[in-house]
């Protein structure tokens, strides 16, 4: 897949942030339609607005991905407005960043697992038998966080939820190749912070400093469009991977952290504030 151009693509998380440069790429490259799933009304409709004035042809809804009903409603009113969508970016994530005992069960816990794990599974499931059915080459984007392959303190819930996310992802990504459904490829996009304000106060562990949005962006775009199964940002976040599973438990704590800083790099988290 060259470009989106004539596709149809659908992006959560689209009002701001990492979701809305993947909106105005696809609006750059002349996608059919750009349909837009976020559940902050006033920004959704500004970032529609800004988009349907370049021309393009823009569906904004204000969707819960993490119920299934809702999903389940706007993917109807997808499908009878635009069509089914040739790409689906499962960018909508929330975080939390304290110890698991200070989680509160419902508005930490669960809010977490539903949004960052059962969101992309309600919002692929929705489309999926259509992308399949319909033969045209397919993509779907998972934006996943390095924080799914090794365990981050004071994000325990985080990393659960991205751990979860990078094995449906995959596993998806398989099933799919098995089932002789190839047109239809799975990415999954795995990063370190990202400058978004999502993770205001995070530090950068050794060598791998914050990611400009507008990079990754551009780095997940060009791999969802080429069908590439996994794409880890920066190239630490493969080193960290290796050395893990190769060395000595005791030996990579000390290594994560007295070298590389990563077991202390939500110490001074704050998150983005509101207002």
């Amino acid at each position: 897949m060259r470009t989106v151009e004539s596709r149809i693509v659908l992006i959560t998380g689209a009002a701001m942030g990492m979701g809305r440069l993947y909106a105005e790429r696809a609006v750059a490259e002349h996608a059919a339609a750009v349909v837009l799933w976020d559940m902050d009304a006033a920004a959704l409709e500004a970032t529609r607005t800004e988009l349907a004035s370049r021309g393009a042809r823009v569906l904004a809804q204000v969707v819960d991905v993490s119920s299934p009903q809702a999903v389940a409603e706007a993917a109807q009113r997808v499908q009878a407005e635009v069509g089914t969508p040739d790409i689906v970016i499962n960018n909508a994530g929330v975080v939390r960043g304290k110890p698991f005992w200070e989680h509160d069960p419902l508005t930490d816990t669960e809010f977490v697992i539903r949004v960052n794990v059962l969101g992309p599974m309600h919002v692929t499931r929705a489309f999926l038998p259509g992308m399949i059915a319909a033969g045209n080459e397919a993509r779907i984007l998972n934006v996943a966080s390095a924080s799914g392959l090794l365990s981050v303190p004071r994000m325990t819930v985080y990393t659960g939820s991205k751990w979860a996310l990078i094995g449906w992802s995959d596993s998806l990504r398989l099933e799919l190749k098995r089932a002789g459904h190839g047109h239809v490829r799975v990415t999954t996009l795995i990063p370190s912070y990202i400058k978004t304000g999502m993770f205001a106060g995070a530090r950068a562990p050794l060598l791998t400093p914050l990611l400009e949005p507008a990079h990754v962006v551009d780095k997940a775009w060009a791999a969802m469009k080429a069908g590439k199964p996994r794409l880890m940002m920066p190239w630490t976040v493969a080193l960290s991977g290796a050395l893990r599973g190769l060395l000595p438990l005791p030996l990579w704590d000390w290594v994560a952290g007295s070298v590389f800083k990563v077991y202390s790099s939500m110490d001074a988290f704050t998150g983005r504030k509101s207002g």
